[in-house]
């Protein structure tokens, strides 16, 4: 790759947001990648030189003339909280971190407007007030941003209810800069979401989000644990399939996980299996009926009205259990696995006795295609990276999906291959190839031509 001229970039911004300390940029060119101890060693020392915070939709602009003018990569960042190194700069450059950009444009009845840097949690509060809140939001959502959440995420607690944030509806309209001699901005509304949408901002840098609100419920947290694990799986699938019933999250643990979640020990007893669950209050009523018919016991519950501080159960779900199981024993990783339709769960099942201690269950129910199926973020007890390679395969041989958390290569990872429309779009807003590059195997060619 040729040096670029970083000397004469920073003279041409002047009045923006420049960080040039080491340390801060070292941060700044990180995420939790560190949950996979394949991308540790691939990804060390993979920094940026410098990090730029725009405060406006003008100095993105800006800052975009100037890295095509001198031919710079830039590598655009929310709250970096993704998992897989998708904001860790692979050939130096910028790191343009979007966190500054928290106007909240509007908020209407079912629809939201907002800039890229918006936290969830802010989002979600905004909406609650005029009664409607995210229709999904990941674990993180305290601290992700709604851009980061688009290119990175795909789905979280809510999507029970609505699906993954692909999934046609849940995204309405992406504003996007140009990376070209003369940036442009671009909206692109409906399906055209899609061509910026997960893409891992290798295609445009997000300023703006639109997306679809869901009306706001009183949610109440419950545990309920069970002393087998299919009967906790079962009773997910049960709860997920009741559609008259509003959830928000259905999580379901098997032993050893919920050991790892230290100040919820008290209502799980060790050896049971756990679901951690978000049930709207008026459906609360047919909950403990579906428990008994499952063997189960309700031994925890939080309305949404309750008083004082307490756990909140949705910061223990998705790849909050990693990390709360990594925070005991760092050798655990984990997969991201979709099971195939089965009312029976046979292939969980099998994977659960197959696998034991190794492979630890965790399914978090997800609605695809109009059906409840179960998503899991198994917890694996690592030993090496062949072993870890035969595990994935086996599960996709026998038809679990797997979206590998171990690259951080597009296509390696949940896409297998990319969009052919997002090709197209990439060649159109970034003709030099300075976005994010490195993270496709596809775009290779144009990253050896820098």
């Amino acid at each position: 790759m040729k040096p670029f001229d970083l000397e004469a970039l920073i003279n041409s911004l002047s009045g923006i947001e420049i960080i040039s300390d080491s340390e801060q940029v070292a941060k700044l060119s990180q995420d939790y990648h560190t949950f996979s101890p394949v991308l540790v060693p691939k990804l060390a020392g993979k920094l940026g030189d410098i990090a730029i915070r725009p405060a406006n939709e003008q100095e993105v602009l800006k800052v975009a003339a100037n890295c095509a003018k001198y031919r710079i990569p830039v590598t655009v960042r929310g709250a970096g909280t993704g998992n897989y190194g998708q904001c860790v700069p692979l050939h130096g450059g910028v790191i343009l971190d979007m966190t500054r950009m928290q106007e909240i444009r509007w908020v209407k009845p079912g629809v939201a407007r907002v800039e890229a840097g918006v936290k969830l949690a802010a989002l979600d509060k905004k909406a609650r007030e005029i009664g409607w809140e995210m229709r999904m939001i990941p674990s993180t959502y305290r601290t992700a941003t709604i851009a980061g959440f688009v290119a990175g995420g795909s789905g979280g607690i809510g999507s029970i209810q609505y699906g993954l944030l692909g999934d046609r509806g849940n995204l309405l309209a992406l504003r996007v800069v140009t990376l070209e001699d003369e940036p442009r901005l671009i909206e692109l509304r409906g399906d055209d979401v899609q061509k910026v949408n997960h893409a891992w901002g290798i295609n445009g840098i997000i300023t703006e989000v639109e997306i679809p609100l869901g009306p706001a419920y009183p949610w109440t947290e419950v545990i309920v644990t069970f002393d087998e694990f299919m009967a906790a799986a079962k009773f997910g699938q049960a709860l997920a399939d009741a559609d008259g019933m509003i959830k928000k999250e259905i999580g379901i643990f098997a032993s050893p996980i919920p050991q790892y979640f230290t100040p919820l020990r008290q209502y799980i007893p060790d050896g049971t299996h756990a679901a951690l669950l978000l049930i709207a209050e008026p459906s609360l009523e047919l909950l403990p009926g579906l428990v008994q018919q499952h063997g189960g016991k309700i031994t925890y519950q939080k309305s949404a009205q309750a008083p004082g501080k307490s756990a909140n159960l949705l910061e223990f779900t998705w790849n909050h259990t990693t990390l709360h199981a990594r925070t005991v024993d760092t050798s655990i990783t984990y997969l991201q696995s979709i099971f195939p339709a089965d009312k029976n769960l046979k292939l969980v099942e099998q994977m659960y006795h197959h696998y034991g201690d190794e492979v630890m269950m965790h399914l978090e129910f997800i609605r695809v295609n109009g059906k409840a199926i179960p998503a899991a973020l198994q917890l694996v007890r690592y030993t090496t990276e062949e072993r870890l390679n035969e595990i994935i395969r086996a599960h996709e041989e026998q038809g679990v999906f797997i979206a590998n958390p171990h690259t951080y290569i597009i296509e390696d990872g949940g896409r297998k291959v990319i969009d052919p429309e997002q090709l197209k779009f990439k060649e159109m807003v970034d003709p030099y190839g300075l976005m994010n590059p490195g993270k496709s195997k596809v775009l290779e060619l144009k990253v050896k031509n820098f």
